[in-house]
């Protein structure tokens, strides 16, 4: 029996760049403009945060901006990101403060996944080990060290495992070497698949496109996990979510209003 009681998407912010960068190969000179997300998961056993967006005095700070996404690596610049859709005013807006949070999962280590780990130090954070030795090579430019190299409380994973009765981490590498989705149980309506960056659009799982970007060009890896999480969404009834698709979040359920 699931321990999941309510579930929310919450908007952190907003990031507009080439189309490409989502679908492998599609969309040269088209532009999208895409939502990141965190999703707060709260059970009986208490709160869980998939992701955690970006760190906001990256995008605030005229200095920091520019050390880390006025550069050639980022050619459609920063993130938007406002007061309000900090990940603490976002909590605050539930009646709930940082510390009511018990566990966060990063689902890769990403600057707009894992940057707004300085907002949550004191939960437990979980990754999944090959996900952390590629953030410290760096695999990519995406990941940005200051990010996740702070005094945090880690707990590494290996494989796919239960965190709580009804919240599952499924194993999705392609995207990153050590992906990781997310299936919860609700108590009331179907279950939820997040694909989490495995697939940022409907067209990713629609078409199985892989995301622009692949752990070593590793496509086959990235298109395996987009199947796998089609097969487990069909096996299990889940209605499987893409993580950077504004239509989709569009449709969702408007904050601060909960899956149950």
């Amino acid at each position: 029996m699931t321990q999941v009681t309510r579930f929310w998407p919450l908007l952190t912010g907003t990031h507009r760049y080439e189309k490409t960068l989502s679908t492998r190969g599609r969309g040269e000179g088209v532009f999208i403009q895409a939502p990141i997300l965190a999703y707060l998961i709260e059970t009986l056993n208490g709160r869980i945060l998939y992701d955690v967006g970006c760190d906001y005095s990256k995008i605030t700070s005229p200095t920091l901006r520019q050390q880390y996404y006025e550069n050639e690596a980022f050619p459609f610049g920063p993130p938007e990101m406002t007061e309000e859709q900090r990940l603490p005013n976002r909590l605050a807006q539930l009646g709930l403060k940082p510390q009511e949070v018990d566990l966060v999962f990063v689902g890769h280590l990403h600057f707009d996944h894992g940057g707004g780990l300085c907002d949550m130090a004191h939960a437990e954070i979980h990754v999944h080990e090959k996900e952390m030795a590629a953030a410290l090579e760096p695999a990519d430019e995406a990941y940005f060290a200051n990010d996740f190299t702070g005094d945090y409380r880690w707990k590494m994973q290996a494989s796919e495992y239960d965190l709580v009765g009804g919240v599952r981490a499924i194993e999705s590498p392609g995207h990153t070497a050590g992906h990781m989705s997310m299936l919860i149980e609700l108590p009331k309506g179907p279950p939820i698949l997040l694909a989490g960056d495995a697939a940022d659009l409907e067209e990713n799982l629609q078409d199985e496109v892989a995301p622009g970007l692949c752990w070593h060009d590793r496509e086959d890896m990235a298109l395996a996990s987009i199947r796998k999480l089609k097969q487990l969404a069909a096996d299990t009834g889940a209605h499987l979510w893409p993580n950077h698709d504004m239509a989709f979040y569009r449709n969702c359920r408007p904050f601060p209003k909960f899956y149950e």
